[in-house]
């Protein structure tokens, strides 16, 4: 049983005992005619006290029984449910910047505008990358001519080169009959008496001798000259290739150089909204600098739940998102995806608990939830509006 003395509420006969004891006899006339005003008081005195209501005792308990029925209803209403208040709206922000330093000579959009996909927003000076093209389209040209010269030397390598192999092994053919000649009259001059010959006749006998071994010698060097055929074609082939080699380079480099023009044109990526927007008319624009976001129109919800909460939680169960910023607004979703892996745990500096004094701390994991219903094209969602996303478990 309840001690109501623990709260200072005694019940109302224990206030009674703490009263003087009543008088039993009633007081008799005589005695009380006589006494007279005296009688009176002692009556007034002899009165029972009026007894104390319990009604603010049967009050509180009934709210405390109330409390405990709103507590176990609540209770029960929220026991499939997992809510945070550490969740915001994320999506895709896409960084633009150049890819070619310039002067901004168009600017084709303004702060907070929506642009769809191709759509121009910057136009960098074209001439430079106009004057690169140029020159890279006639180097081009250039060595395409050299590249046609090379193949018709090839083709004549071809048939040159052998026809001269074979007309020194002819050559070669003709001074060895000549040297054959040439000994045969030298041997024949020297053997006949000198009586039936003149010293003219031995003396040119010796001289075409000595003629046709130079001859004979001068064939050979030609004939070895002339069996070079594979390697003076393997030569003219490797030209050929080069200016292959060359002329594919000079082709990258127009290319590049068209790349670079096209550059030119800072275009968007996708549809969104255009945010953060930091270029103006005529700035000098260096290439990977950031000079706006595009914001696309998909809105997702990123909520960390504490890890406890995590027990039950799985892709595909039904949420019920508010927004602080439209109270009204009334958002339902799913869980898309758990993050594998806490905050921390990819955060710049993550905890080493392996060194110093370990303090436990209740980690929280981003948990993805996509909004399937309820968004108003009237009242767009920025990224990172805090939101208050309710799971329901079952």
């Amino acid at each position: 049983m309840f001690d109501w003395t623990e709260i200072g509420l005694a019940p109302a006969r224990e206030a009674e005992n703490d009263q003087p004891p009543r008088r039993q006899d009633a007081p008799s006339p005589s005695r009380s005619a006589g006494r007279g005003g005296q009688d009176e008081n002692d009556g007034d005195q002899g009165e029972r006290p009026p007894r104390r209501t319990r009604w603010p005792l049967v009050a509180l308990g009934l709210g405390i029984a109330a409390a405990a029925v709103a507590a176990t209803i609540y209770w029960y209403q929220t026991k499939d449910q997992q809510t945070t208040d550490d969740a915001y709206t994320d999506g895709r922000a896409v960084i633009i910047a150049p890819h070619v330093s310039g002067y901004v000579t168009v600017l084709a959009v303004d702060d907070n505008q929506f642009v769809h996909a191709g759509d121009l927003l910057v136009q960098i000076e074209r001439k430079d990358f106009l004057a690169v093209q140029h020159q890279a389209a006639s180097q081009l040209a250039a060595i395409e001519a050299q590249l046609d010269s090379g193949r018709i030397a090839l083709d004549k390598a071809r048939v040159t080169f052998p026809a001269q192999l074979t007309q020194a092994q002819g050559q070669f053919i003709e001074a060895q009959g000549r040297l054959f000649q040439a000994e045969r009259d030298y041997q024949r001059q020297h053997r006949i008496a000198r009586a039936a010959t003149t010293q003219q006749s031995v003396d040119s006998s010796t001289a075409n001798q000595r003629i046709a071994r130079g001859q004979l010698d001068q064939a050979k060097g030609q004939l070895r000259r002339a069996e070079l055929v594979r390697q003076n074609i393997a030569q003219a082939e490797a030209r050929v290739k080069q200016l292959e080699a060359e002329r594919r380079q000079t082709q990258a480099k127009l290319d590049l150089a068209a790349i670079d023009l096209g550059y030119t044109r800072v275009t968007a990526p996708h549809d969104g909204w255009v945010t953060r927007r930091n270029v103006e008319m005529g700035n000098y624009l260096q290439a990977g600098t950031q000079i706006m976001a595009i914001v696309e129109p998909e809105v997702w919800v990123t909520a960390n739940f504490k890890e406890t909460a995590l027990a039950r939680m799985r892709p595909g169960q039904r949420v019920r998102i508010h927004v602080d910023a439209y109270p009204d607004l009334r958002l339902e979703g799913h869980v898309d995806s758990i993050q594998k892996g806490s905050g921390a745990r990819f955060s710049a500096f993550p905890p080493e608990n392996a060194t110093g004094n370990y303090v436990k701390i209740v980690q929280r994991v981003p948990v993805k939830i996509v909004i399937d219903s309820g968004l108003d094209p009237a009242r767009p969602l920025p990224l990172g509006l805090s939101v208050e996303p309710t799971v329901y478990l079952r």
